[in-house]
Parts: C-alpha cells; structure tokens; sequence
C-alpha cells in the first residue's frame, strides 16, 4: 500500500472517529441546554408564522389537485393512492415529497379546494405511512418539512376543525423531537445548518418553548460561525450554498423580530458577510458561476435575496478564505476557483475544480464549467465533479481530486474528497490597469509528480484575456511523461467557427459579439461537451481543448481576444447594474 493509500486512510478513519464521537455526544446527558435532552412539549398554540421567500407557482396546485405529483425530473400519479403510499421514482422525488416545500404551490392558489387538499394530504401524512420511511426521518429532509409546515400553517390550518389543528400540533412537536435527536447526525454544510436552523423556527414560532428556542439558537450561532467564512464564502465553498441558506436565514432574522427579540449578532454578522459574495459569485446575465454543486440560478430567489441588500455595492474580487478570485473590467468578468477542496466532512458535493474558471461578456457566459443538473443528480454527479468537467487543465486523465469510492463506507458518508490539492498559493496583482492573478495547485503532485501553475490578464478595457499553464516537478522531483488535456467548455449559446489556423477558433455570441480564442504552436480541437446546468437539464455543447504530454511540452499559452464588438448595450445584469 502506498502512502498516499495510508494517509487517506488514516484521514478517512479520523473522519469516521470524529462522526461517531459527536453522535453519542448529542445523545449523552450533559449541560440543560445540550440540544439533544430539551424537552419539546405540544404547543398549545402558534405564536407567529416564518416568511416564505421561495415564491410558489399556482399552476402547479391543478397538478397536486389532480394527483401529479412532478418534483425532480420525475412523474408520479396516485390513482387514488395517497403520494406517500407510492413507491417513489427516485430519492430526490422522494425528498422533495416528504420535504413538503410543495405547500407554497396550494397557498399560491389560494382556493378553498387548494387548502382543502393540502389539508387532506398533511393529514395523509400525520397518519403515516409516510414516516416510517427512512428517507422521511433524515435529519436534512425533516428540517425541510418543519419549516414547510410552520410557513404554511396559517394557509392550513385556517377553518380547520379543533381536531386537526390537535393533531397537528402533537406531530409538529413530535417531529421537532425527532430532529433534536437527529441534528448530532446531520451531514456537515447546508443539512447541519438546516436542521438547526428548523430547530430555532421551532422554538421562536410554537408556544412554550423557550428552552428549545435557548439551546438552537446556540448551536445554531456556532455553527454558522464555523461555516460562514470571513468573506463570506461557505464552509462546502458551493456558491449555491448561498442562495438556499439566505432564503432560511432572513426569515429566521424576520422571525426575531415578530417575536420582539433581537437577533443574535451571529446571526446578522453571517448575513452581512455572506450578501456581498451573492455579487462575486454572478456573471453580467445574473446567474452564479458554476462551481462546487451549483446547477440553474433560479432569478427569481435571487432577486428576493438581493432585495435585502442594502450596500448594493461593487463585489469584492478577493476571496482568499472561500478561495476563489474575481477579474473585472468593462463588462467582462472572470471568476477562477483558487481553493484546496473544503475539509472532508463537508466535501459530499465538492468538484475537483482547482484552477478552473469561467469566463462572461456583457449578458453572455463565453466559458464555462459543466455545472450541476437539477434533475437526475445521482446520475451526472460523479461525471460532473470530475476536473474534466471543468475549464482547467486535467493531468493524466485523472480528476485532481481523488473521492471516495462507491461501496466500502459510501453508504454511511457519501462520497467525500480523500484527498486533492493542500497547498494552493494565490498572487493577486495589476499593471497598467490590467488585472492579473497566478495561482498553483498540488492535487497531481502525488500521483504524476507536477505542479499546475495557472496564469490569468485581464487587460484594463475587458477586451482580451491572456492564460498561461505551467507545469513543473515537486522540489527535488523531475517531470515524469505523462499526458494532459486543457479543456474550455463553452455556453450551449456560442457558436464556434473553425478558421484555417490549427491555433485559432472563432467564438460567436448572441448579439453578434465575438471573441477569438488562440493557442499560439498548439492545436485547438473543438470536441463534445455537455451542459448540466440548463434549466430543463443536461444540453449539448462544445468545448475547446488542447493536449501535450510532459516533459515535452511544459508550457501552454492562449488567449480570448474580442473581435467585435455587440450592437447590445454591455456591462449591465438583468435587472441591475453590472456587479449590483
């Protein structure tokens, strides 16, 4: 066994450990506030109801109504079933089913026979069969539910008998209980934070539960204190991450303030830091770059988001502790991931993008990364967190990160990163009003013995973007033979022409635009790719590559350079000032 074998192991046996401690610790009798031992009593009564940012499409209560249950991707019809009798088509339908988000659908009716029939089916829900399902008790997807039901309460519960309202009361306390116990065992990022966020909304919107409000909200304050990084950046480094913790968090803040309580500096200090990294992450169209999970940035969330920014400043282009850096300059932006991987226990989603980047002009995304599909994710997942689904430089014809693989302990912690790039130095500068970074990562290293150097220049008028790739041995090491493939996927919407230059393609943007991609003594290939993150799934699209092998070839150069220009106004988002 070699001893990059032994060494993930030994991380993947510390994991494990560490896992397993904090799940005893959450059930062991300790402090009155340990979160797992407060006592959770049936509230006599609803003392407020959270806001509900997600916005909620009427058209889809006629589907509910008529027994179509769509939710990911998938159909299901009860023929006179109920949907929690069904075997589900996927997991993720599944989720979504038993996460009841699908109630703000009913309440956008608005309709006495919308109310009627989400009554009907959380009381389907109240007498099983659906929680006995192991999906259902997940600490993530109970979280969802808890939220769900304490929104749409007021929609629910409104000319309900004293009955229901009785026994909806007793499962909502009774599920509470069960996330108190489970929240120990939620994975690290956004379910940990979700469940302790649910938690809170429990304890500030039911009657006599002040104990629980006391010990979530601690928890809670800790957490994000851990997860949200001094810029702003998430602990799991998905940019996605953002935009579904944002839609808990204000209401929760909101929720504070109905109840006349302040809110706790953690918590307004986590929102402050994570608002500014909403504009890092947006290209001049409004949607985020595609790094680490994130798939098709619904406007809509977004747009409530940012309507409670009141800074509405320029982004910030620096984010070493996310690790990621942002070039800018009249209308075209370039956002490049320059982290290691996130740590173990929160990496289940986590892409091996080092040094990839994306690249935008105006309102139209030029380069891009794959992304993640919101439909199907257990099918792409693995094919999109490879480093060949991403703009930078694959080595070896091997991910730069290295997951932990299906079977063995998958089943118990997902599929973690074990190991990839640990040093990545970053150097941010400017000359002449041109905007350069150089950054290196080690994540082939251990395998094929070479550091990747990556190089961007953004010149002062956005029109033209120089890259270099580097390649060199360890200290002391010598560069092995070994292939590589530099990969620029691009938008579904470019078209590209291939000119007689072997060096040379054309890349057209909608408008008219065009850029002309050169890789001075290389040749540039134009090859299949796929785009994950379309709104209606995976598209066809087209990348550019170019393969050397080493030691021969240690040095690439190339270049996006404008050609002309568009007749659309630049510079401006959807809906916005560029970078607001």
């Amino acid at each position: 066994m070699t001893r990059a074998a032994i060494a993930e192991r030994m991380r993947l046996a510390a994991f494990l450990a560490g896992r397993t401690v904090r799940s005893l610790l959450s059930r062991t009798p300790a402090a009155p506030l340990t979160l797992g031992r407060v006592a959770v009593p049936v509230p006599e009564r609803l003392l407020i109801a959270p806001q509900d940012l997600r916005t909620g499409d009427a058209t889809r209560a006629s589907e509910i109504y008529a027994g179509r249950f769509a939710f990911s991707g998938k159909i299901a019809m009860l023929e006179g079933r109920t949907p929690f009798e069904l075997e589900p088509p996927s997991e993720e339908w599944a989720e979504t089913l038993h996460g009841f988000g699908w109630l703000r659908h009913l309440r956008a009716a608005g309709t006495t026979i919308a109310r009627a029939n989400a009554r009907a089916l959380v009381g389907d829900w109240m007498r099983d069969p659906g929680y006995a399902r192991a999906i259902a008790q997940r600490p993530d997807v109970a979280a969802r539910r808890i939220i769900s039901w304490l929104t749409q309460a007021p929609f629910v519960l409104q000319d309900a008998d004293h009955d229901f309202y009785r026994r909806f009361m007793r499962s909502v306390a009774r599920q509470v209980r069960h996330l108190r116990r489970a929240a120990g065992d939620a994975p690290d990022g956004y379910p940990r934070l979700i469940s302790l966020i649910a938690l809170a909304f429990a304890g500030l919107c039911m009657s006599d539960q002040t104990r629980l409000m006391r010990a979530a909200q601690k928890r809670l304050m800790e957490e994000l204190d851990r997860q949200i990084l001094p810029d702003g950046g998430p602990l799991t480094r998905s940019p996605g991450m953002l935009i579904a913790l944002l839609l808990d968090l204000l209401p929760l803040r909101h929720a504070y303030a109905a109840r006349n309580q302040p809110a706790p500096p953690p918590l307004m200090n986590a929102i402050d830091r994570m608002m500014p990294m909403l504009r890092f992450f947006r290209h001049g169209d409004g949607a985020f770059a595609l790094f680490h999970g994130m798939s098709h940035t619904a406007a809509d969330q977004l747009a409530t988001i940012l309507a409670y920014d009141d800074a509405r400043g320029v982004p910030v282009a620096n984010a070493p502790h996310a690790g990621f850096q942002r070039l800018e300059a009249h209308g075209t932006v370039v956002i490049a991931d320059t982290g290691a991987p996130p740590p173990l226990s929160a990496s289940d989603e986590a892409h091996a993008s080092c040094l990839s980047f994306e690249m935008s002009s105006g309102r139209h995304r030029i380069i891009v990364n794959c992304g993640m599909t919101e439909v199907n994710r257990d099918r792409w997942r693995q094919v999109a967190r490879a480093t060949a689904a991403h703009s930078t430089v694959v080595v070896g014809d091997t991910s730069s990160c290295r997951f932990l693989q299906v079977g063995s302990f998958a089943r118990t912690v997902g599929a973690p990163i074990i190991s990839g790039p640990r040093d990545v130095p970053v150097q941010r500068g400017g000359r002449e009003g041109a905007v350069l970074v150089r950054a290196r990562h080690d994540g082939y290293a251990e395998p094929f013995g070479v550091l990747h150097q990556r190089s961007w220049r953004l010149a002062a008028d956005g029109a033209r973007l120089d890259g270099e790739d580097q390649f060199s041995a360890p200290p002391g090491a010598t560069l092995r033979a070994v292939p590589f493939c530099a990969r620029f996927h691009l938008h579904p919407a470019i078209e590209v022409e291939r000119l007689e230059d072997a060096a040379t393609v054309l890349l057209t943007v909608p408008g008219g635009e065009a850029w002309a991609f050169v890789a001075p003594n290389q040749t540039v290939a134009v090859e299949e790719s796929v785009y994950l993150a379309a709104p209606d799934g995976p598209r066809r699209s087209l990348q550019l590559s170019i393969t050397g092998a080493l030691p021969e070839t240690t040095r690439i150069l190339w270049t996006l350079v404008r050609t002309r220009e568009s007749d659309a106004p630049r510079g401006y988002a959807r809906g916005g000032r560029r970078g607001g």
